[in-house]
């Protein structure tokens, strides 16, 4: 139990959101001990209720800055965020030092009393994960949701009961040295991606693979099976496999619920087919899970609806962080003249299947926002527009910023069209994160 942290000298390396719930969690519990804490980001970094806890705490050892990783070794146990690649730890010197290794995700599986329902995949998993807290919320079961979806879960362990449910959203980075797998694993795709974080796609593979590679014959695995390497990693789990596809037929009450749900796109749609296997294990009743979708609204900055403005529809998918989300989308709007917004910061993804998409679409106009990725999806094009009977390439406009870039938009989309923000990049560089890339987007299409 965590009582056991009590006699261990512990450092939080990464002071985001999860170490700070890590810092409050273990603080509550050992009131004066000593505990370490570590980032790479100087003082002046942090917002001012963080650094009012680095300035206030005096059983806290804070280390900031480039050097932040040298006294690592000087500690019995490393409990570290998802943030900080293995990669960059492997540069330091801690090989070889006493110290071990765990996480928030860790701790979490190896005290939580209740049921777990894990939810990964490339993309949908925020989105999935809420509809299951809404459909079993709405049973009048006791239900929580946290993890990557932003919400931490330490402090929450410390009052957690074994009645309770939790549906925990995992990325691959929580999920990376897991040595326990969820009682319910939520399998939804697996892509490309985080190739600026892992050596190279077989790893980010095997840290996804682990929601499912220590599962039992008592646990429940949901998985894609229309996905290729979903499909090969369920058939080595030791679960009960629930597959979901794309390619079966509605049901008529699936019928219904797309009908509530308000989403044409198939891709979207399979979001609520994973969720509704969930509900079949819990037996939820049919009522509570129409009323749970009529009134799910949709997580933001996921394909979402920002308004008509001056004739043009505005779409924000600021979640669209690699080029496969980026081509569903366009998908979705092929009928209609698009100004697409790309660019971003590189996450070691390839291009050309995005560029061969963007010809064969109704894109006529193309912005580049920032030095990024933009320049290779630009370069990409090129070299797919030499293909035979290829179209001609979409006007391409430079933007510096996203006002520049909205600017842009009210300029050159054609009347009945529509502004897509889907950028296939990480959002880093230009903006805090795709939150605020999100958001930044939304402002200023409404102040236009």
């Amino acid at each position: 139990m965590l009582e056991n942290l009590k006699d261990k000298h512990i450092l939080i390396l990464g002071v985001g959101k999860e170490g700070i719930d890590t810092y409050l969690a273990l603080r509550k519990l050992f009131p004066a001990k000593i505990l370490g804490i570590a980032d790479k980001k100087n003082f002046v970094e942090f917002d001012r209720a963080t650094q009012k806890i680095l300035l206030k705490d005096k059983n806290l050892e804070v280390f900031l800055g480039k050097n932040y990783l040298d006294k690592i070794g000087d500690y019995d146990l490393v409990i570290k965020t998802p943030g900080i690649s293995l990669e960059e730890l492997e540069k330091s010197d801690f090989q070889g030092t006493k110290s071990d290794f765990n996480s928030q995700t860790e701790i979490f599986f190896d005290n939580f009393p209740g049921i777990i329902i894990g939810v990964t995949g490339t993309k949908g998993k925020g989105t999935t994960a809420s509809l299951i807290y809404e459909i079993l919320k709405s049973a009048g079961l006791k239900v929580f949701l946290g993890g990557n979806i932003g919400k931490p879960v330490l402090q929450y362990l410390l009052r957690a009961k074994p009645s309770d449910i939790f549906i925990y959203e995992l990325s691959s980075h929580q999920l990376q040295n897991l040595k326990k797998s969820p009682h319910i694993a939520v399998f939804l795709n697996l892509f490309e991606d985080h190739l600026d974080y892992y050596k190279n796609i077989k790893e980010y593979q095997k840290a996804k693979a682990n929601i499912a590679k220590h599962q039992t014959k008592n646990d429940f695995l949901i998985f894609n099976s229309n996905d290729k390497n979903v499909k090969e990693i369920a058939q080595k789990s030791k679960a009960t496999k629930i597959p979901f596809s794309s390619k079966t037929l509605l049901t008529t009450f699936e019928r219904l619920l797309k009908s509530y749900y308000g989403l044409k796109e198939d891709y979207n749609f399979l979001n609520l087919r994973a969720a509704l296997k969930v509900a079949e294990i819990f037996k939820i009743n049919p009522e509570a899970i129409k009323k749970a979708v009529k009134n799910f609204k949709g997580l933001p900055h996921r394909l979402e609806f920002v308004g008509k403005f001056k004739n043009i529809e505005f779409y924000n998918n600021s979640m669209a962080t690699i080029p496969t989300v980026t081509i569903q989308d366009l998908k979705i709007f092929n009928n209609k003249p698009i100004t697409l917004i790309v660019g971003g910061s590189d996450k070691g993804s390839g291009y050309t299947e995005l560029a061969k998409e963007i010809l064969k679409s109704s894109v006529k106009n193309l912005i580049i926002l920032g030095q990024g990725t933009g320049q290779k999806i630009l370069k990409e094009l090129k070299t797919a527009q030499q293909l035979p009977k290829s179209k001609k390439l979409p006007s391409n406009f430079q933007a510096q910023t996203m006002k520049e870039a909205v600017k842009i938009c009210f300029e050159q989309t054609p009347k009945n069209g529509v502004c897509l923000l889907s950028p296939a990049s990480a959002s880093f560089g230009l903006f805090k994160d795709y939150k605020d890339r999100g958001e930044q987007f939304i402002r200023h299409v409404k102040k236009n």
